[in-house]
């Protein structure tokens, strides 16, 4: 099989049931286009494209539409079916491929209850490729809306029209894809599969598109999903022919990244990154998002108070603030005009910066600008010492953390996470890792000498008496701290920080959670998850209790 081959359509046919009777059956190849069976067809759209109106679209119009619309797909009409979409440059090329370039040979397509402008509907489709043909079955709807300048009646058009799971931009497939399949496996040669790890199945497409050509694998035949991006990773949709995979090695741990998927199932929009702090390998990477986004290693959210790790090393760093030192956590502090406060306006005064730390006392930080000042010491250390920004190679595409100079009041909010720094679980659980170990490591998903690419590596490396108090208020944290609830069930040497980011228009804000035991380091977001122990604190025990 291989990438010129083309797939075979013979005496195809669509049958598109309206109401639960027999609307047409068409010939997709060699009848001219003919059609048997009852209504349908030219007649349908001529008195469609006499319908003009005003306001909303009845029932009667959205179901005339509706049906006028499959039978067109369903007749292989690519033309008449975008002339009944509100966006006829982008529908009438996709009806097509899904003949031409999805190879499907055959599909019934069943509507269900209308609800409205609403009208769902299953797909039975077959595709057939070089003399295989495989069922693909699916759910998916169409709504009706009036035409903003012609008052027509007109199918909204979406690409999930087609298929469920396209996106924008994003095209439906069938052939013999470039990159051949691969078998990846944790570090122990256990395989890892989406149907037992699914919110691994970007991870594993994007490795297959990474190394699928280079570990030795043939490829077979398979349905597929298109990225719209070219640095995007193809998502199969069924297997046509069984290619034969190559094994990849990955760094992953399937007992860790297992806890990680149960960890995560129970709180939506939520993502997790575990890391070990000795040598920066990715031992797990977990979503839980409706969008099946890897936020985990590509989102891009302010941090919140996890950031106080970086700011506190810093300041240590500089000699500004010491762990058992006094620090003011006052009520409130300005800088650059702006006035900062504590969760709830607490204060703890004559308290040391090692309880600031651990109970999270934003003033206490940014009292502590007046003998730093906007220099950029902040993203200074980031950079040179926690690794961030300096373009990492992980093995599949990821984002590393920003902390951009920034002066004023952008400065301040910088110091507890906010303003316009951002992060992902993967950089946040590397900064754990750091502080562990006093040495960034580049977080590594698959070996670099599998492709010889070159990994990250930081200016310098922390100084041991940084470390050892950033560590000490760690734990300090996780023990009676803000983290000591959720880091309960961890048992032996931890430490954590928790953290709590306001987003614009957002009713709650993200909730941040990062710790480490032993030689693992993991940080989890959830999105609108509120303070960082209640939702993502969780999901980084449960992490850290399974290695």
């Amino acid at each position: 099989m291989n990438g010129a081959a083309k797939g075979a359509i013979v005496g195809g046919v669509f049958l598109a049931m309206i109401g639960g009777a027999g609307y047409g059956v068409y010939a997709l190849v060699g009848d001219a286009g003919g059609k048997e069976g009852t209504g349908g067809g030219k007649g349908e759209e001529t008195v469609l494209h006499a319908d003009k109106g005003s306001g909303p679209v009845t029932e009667k119009e959205a179901a005339r539409t509706a049906r006028a619309f499959l039978a067109a797909w369903a007749a292989g009409d690519d033309r008449a079916a975008a002339e009944l979409t509100n966006n006829a440059q982008a529908a009438q090329p996709a009806v097509a491929d899904f003949r031409g370039k999805a190879y499907v040979s055959k599909a019934v397509i069943t509507p269900g209850t209308q609800n409205g402008a609403t009208v769902p509907y299953k797909v039975a489709a077959e595709i057939t490729y070089e003399g295989v043909t495989k069922p693909l079955a699916y759910d998916s709807q169409l709504t009706v809306v009036r035409g903003l300048t012609s008052g027509k009646p007109l199918v909204d058009w979406q690409p999930s029209i087609i298929h469920p799971q396209l996106q924008k931009d994003e095209k439906l497939r069938a052939g013999a894809p470039a990159s051949p399949p691969v078998k990846a496996v944790d570090r122990s040669g256990e395989e890892l599969t989406a149907e037992k790890y699914p919110s691994l199945r970007p991870v594993l497409d994007q490795l297959r598109e990474a190394y699928g050509d280079k570990a030795g694998g043939r490829t077979g035949a398979e349905v597929w999903i298109e990225p719209a991006a070219r640095d995007g990773a193809k998502r199969t949709l069924l297997t046509l022919v069984e290619g034969e995979p190559s094994t990849l090695r990955t760094y992953l741990d399937a007992k860790v990244q297992a806890a990680a998927e149960k960890a995560v199932a129970k709180f939506p929009e939520s993502s997790v990154v575990a890391v070990k702090p000795s040598n920066g390998q990715i031992l797990a990477v977990a979503n839980n998002r409706k969008d099946g986004y890897n936020a985990a290693m590509l989102g891009m959210r302010a941090p919140g108070s996890t950031m106080k790790i970086v700011t506190a090393a810093m300041l240590l760093d500089r000699g500004k603030v010491a762990a058992d030192k006094p620090a003011e956590c006052t009520k409130t502090a300005s800088w650059g005009g702006r006035s900062f406060h504590n969760l709830n306006n607490f204060e703890a005064p004559g308290a040391n910066f090692a309880t600031g730390f651990a109970r999270s006392c934003n003033t206490a930080f940014i009292n502590e600008m007046k003998a730093v000042g906007d220099d950029g010491a902040l993203s200074k250390e980031a950079r040179e010492v926690f690794g961030i920004g300096l373009d990492w190679k992980t093995g599949i595409k990821s984002i590393d953390g920003k902390v951009p100079d920034a002066t004023g009041a952008d400065a301040a909010a910088a110091y507890i996470g906010q303003g316009r720094i951002t992060m992902n679980p993967l950089n946040v659980a590397s900064i754990t890792a750091t502080a562990r170990s006093g040495l960034f490591h580049q977080p590594v998903l698959v070996p670099a000498e599998l492709d010889g690419r070159e990994l990250a590596t930081a200016a310098r490396r922390m100084k041991p008496g940084v470390q050892q108090q950033l560590v000490s208020m760690m734990r300090l944290t996780a023990t009676s701290g803000t983290g000591r609830t959720a880091m309960a069930p961890v048992g032996g040497d931890k430490g954590a920080k928790t953290g709590s980011a306001e987003v614009d228009g957002a009713g709650s804000p993200d909730s941040w959670f990062t710790g480490f035991s032993g030689d693992v380091a993991a940080a989890a977001m959830v999105e609108g998850g509120g303070h960082g122990g209640d939702a993502a604190g969780p999901i980084v025990a449960a992490v850290l209790t399974s290695s």
